[in-house]
């Protein structure tokens, strides 16, 4: 079961888990070139393009530690509201979407067990683009205290890789780390029947911290 980590000494952020396959070579190459920078003016002026997309790389994958907030459902996303949608069945789909900027790690919305994690494959236009639908995705499934919620995480035109953390079965707490989307992307939560979303359109999020149900 995963659990919430403690703040890292010093105010430290800690890197994303599963950035690896990004992080590792951009970071080594800009080591290298900062290495030989002073014996060639080839590797100085590699190590300026080097070096700042090894720090964006840093920026991209932080992972914060949060303050939980509270609430039946709090989000899964850092983002801005794209829309909100009732559904046929009764429910609301919250639509967040991520950009490059936002923290790529996502946090469950309740506490529940895990019952399924089904990966769908698909396209990559742009999350916000109406096509984004048909995007590869990875749909949650967790039971709550509120019955079944689902969440699904949207692949996007630069997010082409979406990274779960735990398995079906497994038991969270709300606000536990549960995947990663690289490179930002869309997240859609589909609250309960007869719960009312807290949020509006355009409105900024952070996962683990903004409630989006409404008493």
């Amino acid at each position: 079961m995963p659990h919430r980590s403690s703040p890292l000494p010093g105010g430290r952020v800690r890197l994303a888990r599963g950035a690896s396959p990004w992080l590792l070579p951009t970071v080594a190459a800009a080591g290298l070139s900062l290495a030989r920078a002073r014996r060639s003016g080839r590797w100085a002026a590699a190590a300026v393009p080097t070096t700042a997309l090894a720090a964006a790389m840093l920026w991209f994958f932080r992972d914060p530690e949060r303050e939980i907030g509270l609430g039946r459902v709090i989000s899964p996303a850092d983002g801005v509201v794209q829309s909100i949608m009732p559904w046929q069945d009764g429910r609301t789909r919250v639509a967040i979407f991520m950009s490059p900027l936002n923290v790529h790690v996502n946090r469950a919305p309740v506490a529940g067990t895990v019952t399924s994690v089904e990966h769908v494959p698909g396209g990559y236009v742009p999350a916000f683009d109406k096509e984004s639908e048909n995007n590869e995705r990875v749909v949650w499934r967790l039971d709550s205290e509120l019955g079944e919620l689902e969440m699904v995480q949207i692949a996007g035109a630069v997010a082409r890789r979406i990274v779960p953390y735990v398995t079906q079965g497994t038991k969270v707490e709300q606000g536990d780390r549960i995947g990663l989307i690289r490179f930002g992307s869309r997240v859609d939560v589909y609250l309960p029947q007869g719960v009312e979303p807290a949020v509006e359109v355009g409105e900024h999020t952070t996962a683990g911290v903004t409630r989006l149900d409404r008493d």
